[in-house]
């Protein structure tokens, strides 16, 4: 029987566990072996709301074990930290409880087909002082982080009244950026009805600062001009064309020697492969520890290892490479099933041709913008306000529905609408 590994449990890894699992795994085909450093998944794209308190990873997350009992497949828990594709073999790091003793020992997982599905971390450049003084947000335990620290200096404002306001500093003007300056200003408007008078918009500065010369490069500048009057009309001060040199206990310092004071810093300015994807010898990958494939989406020296999402260099005909998002790393996940399914046939694989189908990015409760449509047609339509953040919310109802099937994923979304009425708007805790 096939041994199939999928690393990582993202939009993608768990998606195609899922579809593995249904095929094969019911069937006694093939094992299928989920493996993550944690115990739930949570649709990336809503770490800054996790971020802000505004969802509760402990109700909207989906816990891996319990999901793979019912989709028919393993879950192993372990953060990986070497693969040899010449043996076949991942190797996970110890597990040690919270005293610091271990509970599991440094194990080794054999595989026949690998899927590498690790994501991304945050890319502070080698910028000093950034990992020591920055909060990142590359998983909900991080956002929680955050979240914690967001919620002391909340709690300051509060009992000392007066003045007081709380300065935060987000670099990195992409979607996840953007998303949490306008979260940030909604959570603390939130605030005066939970116990919290003295909080307001007004009482928080948030300064969001691009190095390029706009914010949201990735989207057409209609769309980022768009999303830029709605934050400055919220209040938040966009900086763009604005380089960030070091990060200290007190603020940020620019390339012109400015210095950004900030009772919170959040460095969203890029992404890359986890670290250990770059120092295993056998992969070809490029500056940003991405995997190098060809266009089966096979690594370019293992034909019995894929890759998908955010640790995936895919080059298009154009020479660009297939952006980080949630929906390149669906329709990945989609061509890598049809892909091991065919190779268990002996039949041809096929190839992966991303197909851009717009990009939204939602300001918390106040606008929702973007385009659709993507290169799918000459042009994009732009689209804003509740049509706009209708297809926003509908993205994430696809990813549910293919983790699910429609009619569990039809009752998670009516209890989490019945949730949203009975329970706090904000985790406060």
């Amino acid at each position: 029987m096939k041994r199939i590994v999928v690393l990582g449990g993202g939009a993608g890894g768990l998606e195609l566990a899922t579809q593995l699992g249904h095929s094969f795994g019911k069937k006694n085909k093939a094992d299928i072996t989920l493996i993550d450093r944690s115990q739930t998944h949570l649709w990336k794209p809503l770490l800054h709301e996790v971020a802000t308190g505004s969802l509760d990873i402990n109700t909207d997350g989906i816990n891996y074990r319990a999901h793979s009992t019912k989709h028919h497949y393993k879950f192993k828990l372990g953060t990986a930290y070497d693969i040899d594709p010449d043996a076949q073999v991942i190797r996970l790091e110890s597990i040690n409880d919270e005293r610091g003793v271990e509970v599991l020992p440094v194990r080794e997982v054999q595989y026949d087909i690998l899927v590498l599905a690790v994501g991304s971390v945050s890319n502070d450049f080698g910028t000093p002082g950034v990992a020591d003084n920055c909060f990142f947000l590359d998983s909900h335990r991080q956002a929680e982080r955050f979240q914690q620290a967001l919620l002391t200096q909340f709690l300051r404002i509060h009992q000392l009244g007066g003045d007081q306001r709380l300065d935060i500093a987000i670099v990195g003007g992409g979607a996840t950026g953007v998303e949490l300056s306008a979260e940030l200003f909604h959570v603390a408007d939130l605030l005066k009805t939970y116990g919290m008078p003295e909080m307001s918009a007004e009482k928080v500065n948030v300064q969001l600062i691009e190095a390029g010369e706009r914010i949201l490069p990735a989207l057409p500048e209609r769309i980022a001009g768009n999303a830029k009057r709605e934050l400055e009309a919220l209040g938040v001060t966009v900086k763009e064309g604005t380089m960030i040199t070091e990060a200290r206990q007190e603020g940020l310092v620019t390339k012109d020697e400015e210095i950004i004071k900030a009772h919170l810093m959040i460095w969203a300015a890029g992404v890359k492969a986890p670290e250990f994807i770059s120092q295993i010898e056998q992969f070809e990958t490029n500056r940003n520890n991405q995997v190098v494939v060809k266009d089966t989406l096979q690594s370019s020296n293992y034909d019995n290892v894929y890759v998908i999402g955010d640790c995936c260099a895919c080059q298009q005909e154009d020479g660009s490479y297939v952006p980080p998002r949630a929906q390149s790393a669906h329709q990945m996940a989609s061509l890598v099933f049809d892909n091991i399914a065919a190779s268990l046939k002996g039949e041809p694989l096929q190839e992966y041709v991303y197909k851009d189908y717009g990009s939204l990015v939602n300001l918390s409760k106040y606008s929702t913008v973007g385009s659709l449509m993507g290169n799918l047609m000459k042009g994009s339509m732009f689209v804003e306000g509740r049509l706009a953040r209708f297809v926003y919310v509908s993205l994430y109802r696809l990813h549910l529905i293919k983790i699910h099937g429609w009619f569990k994923a039809m009752i998670i979304l009516a209890a989490q609408r019945i949730g949203k009425v009975v329970k706090p708007k904000l985790k406060l805790h």
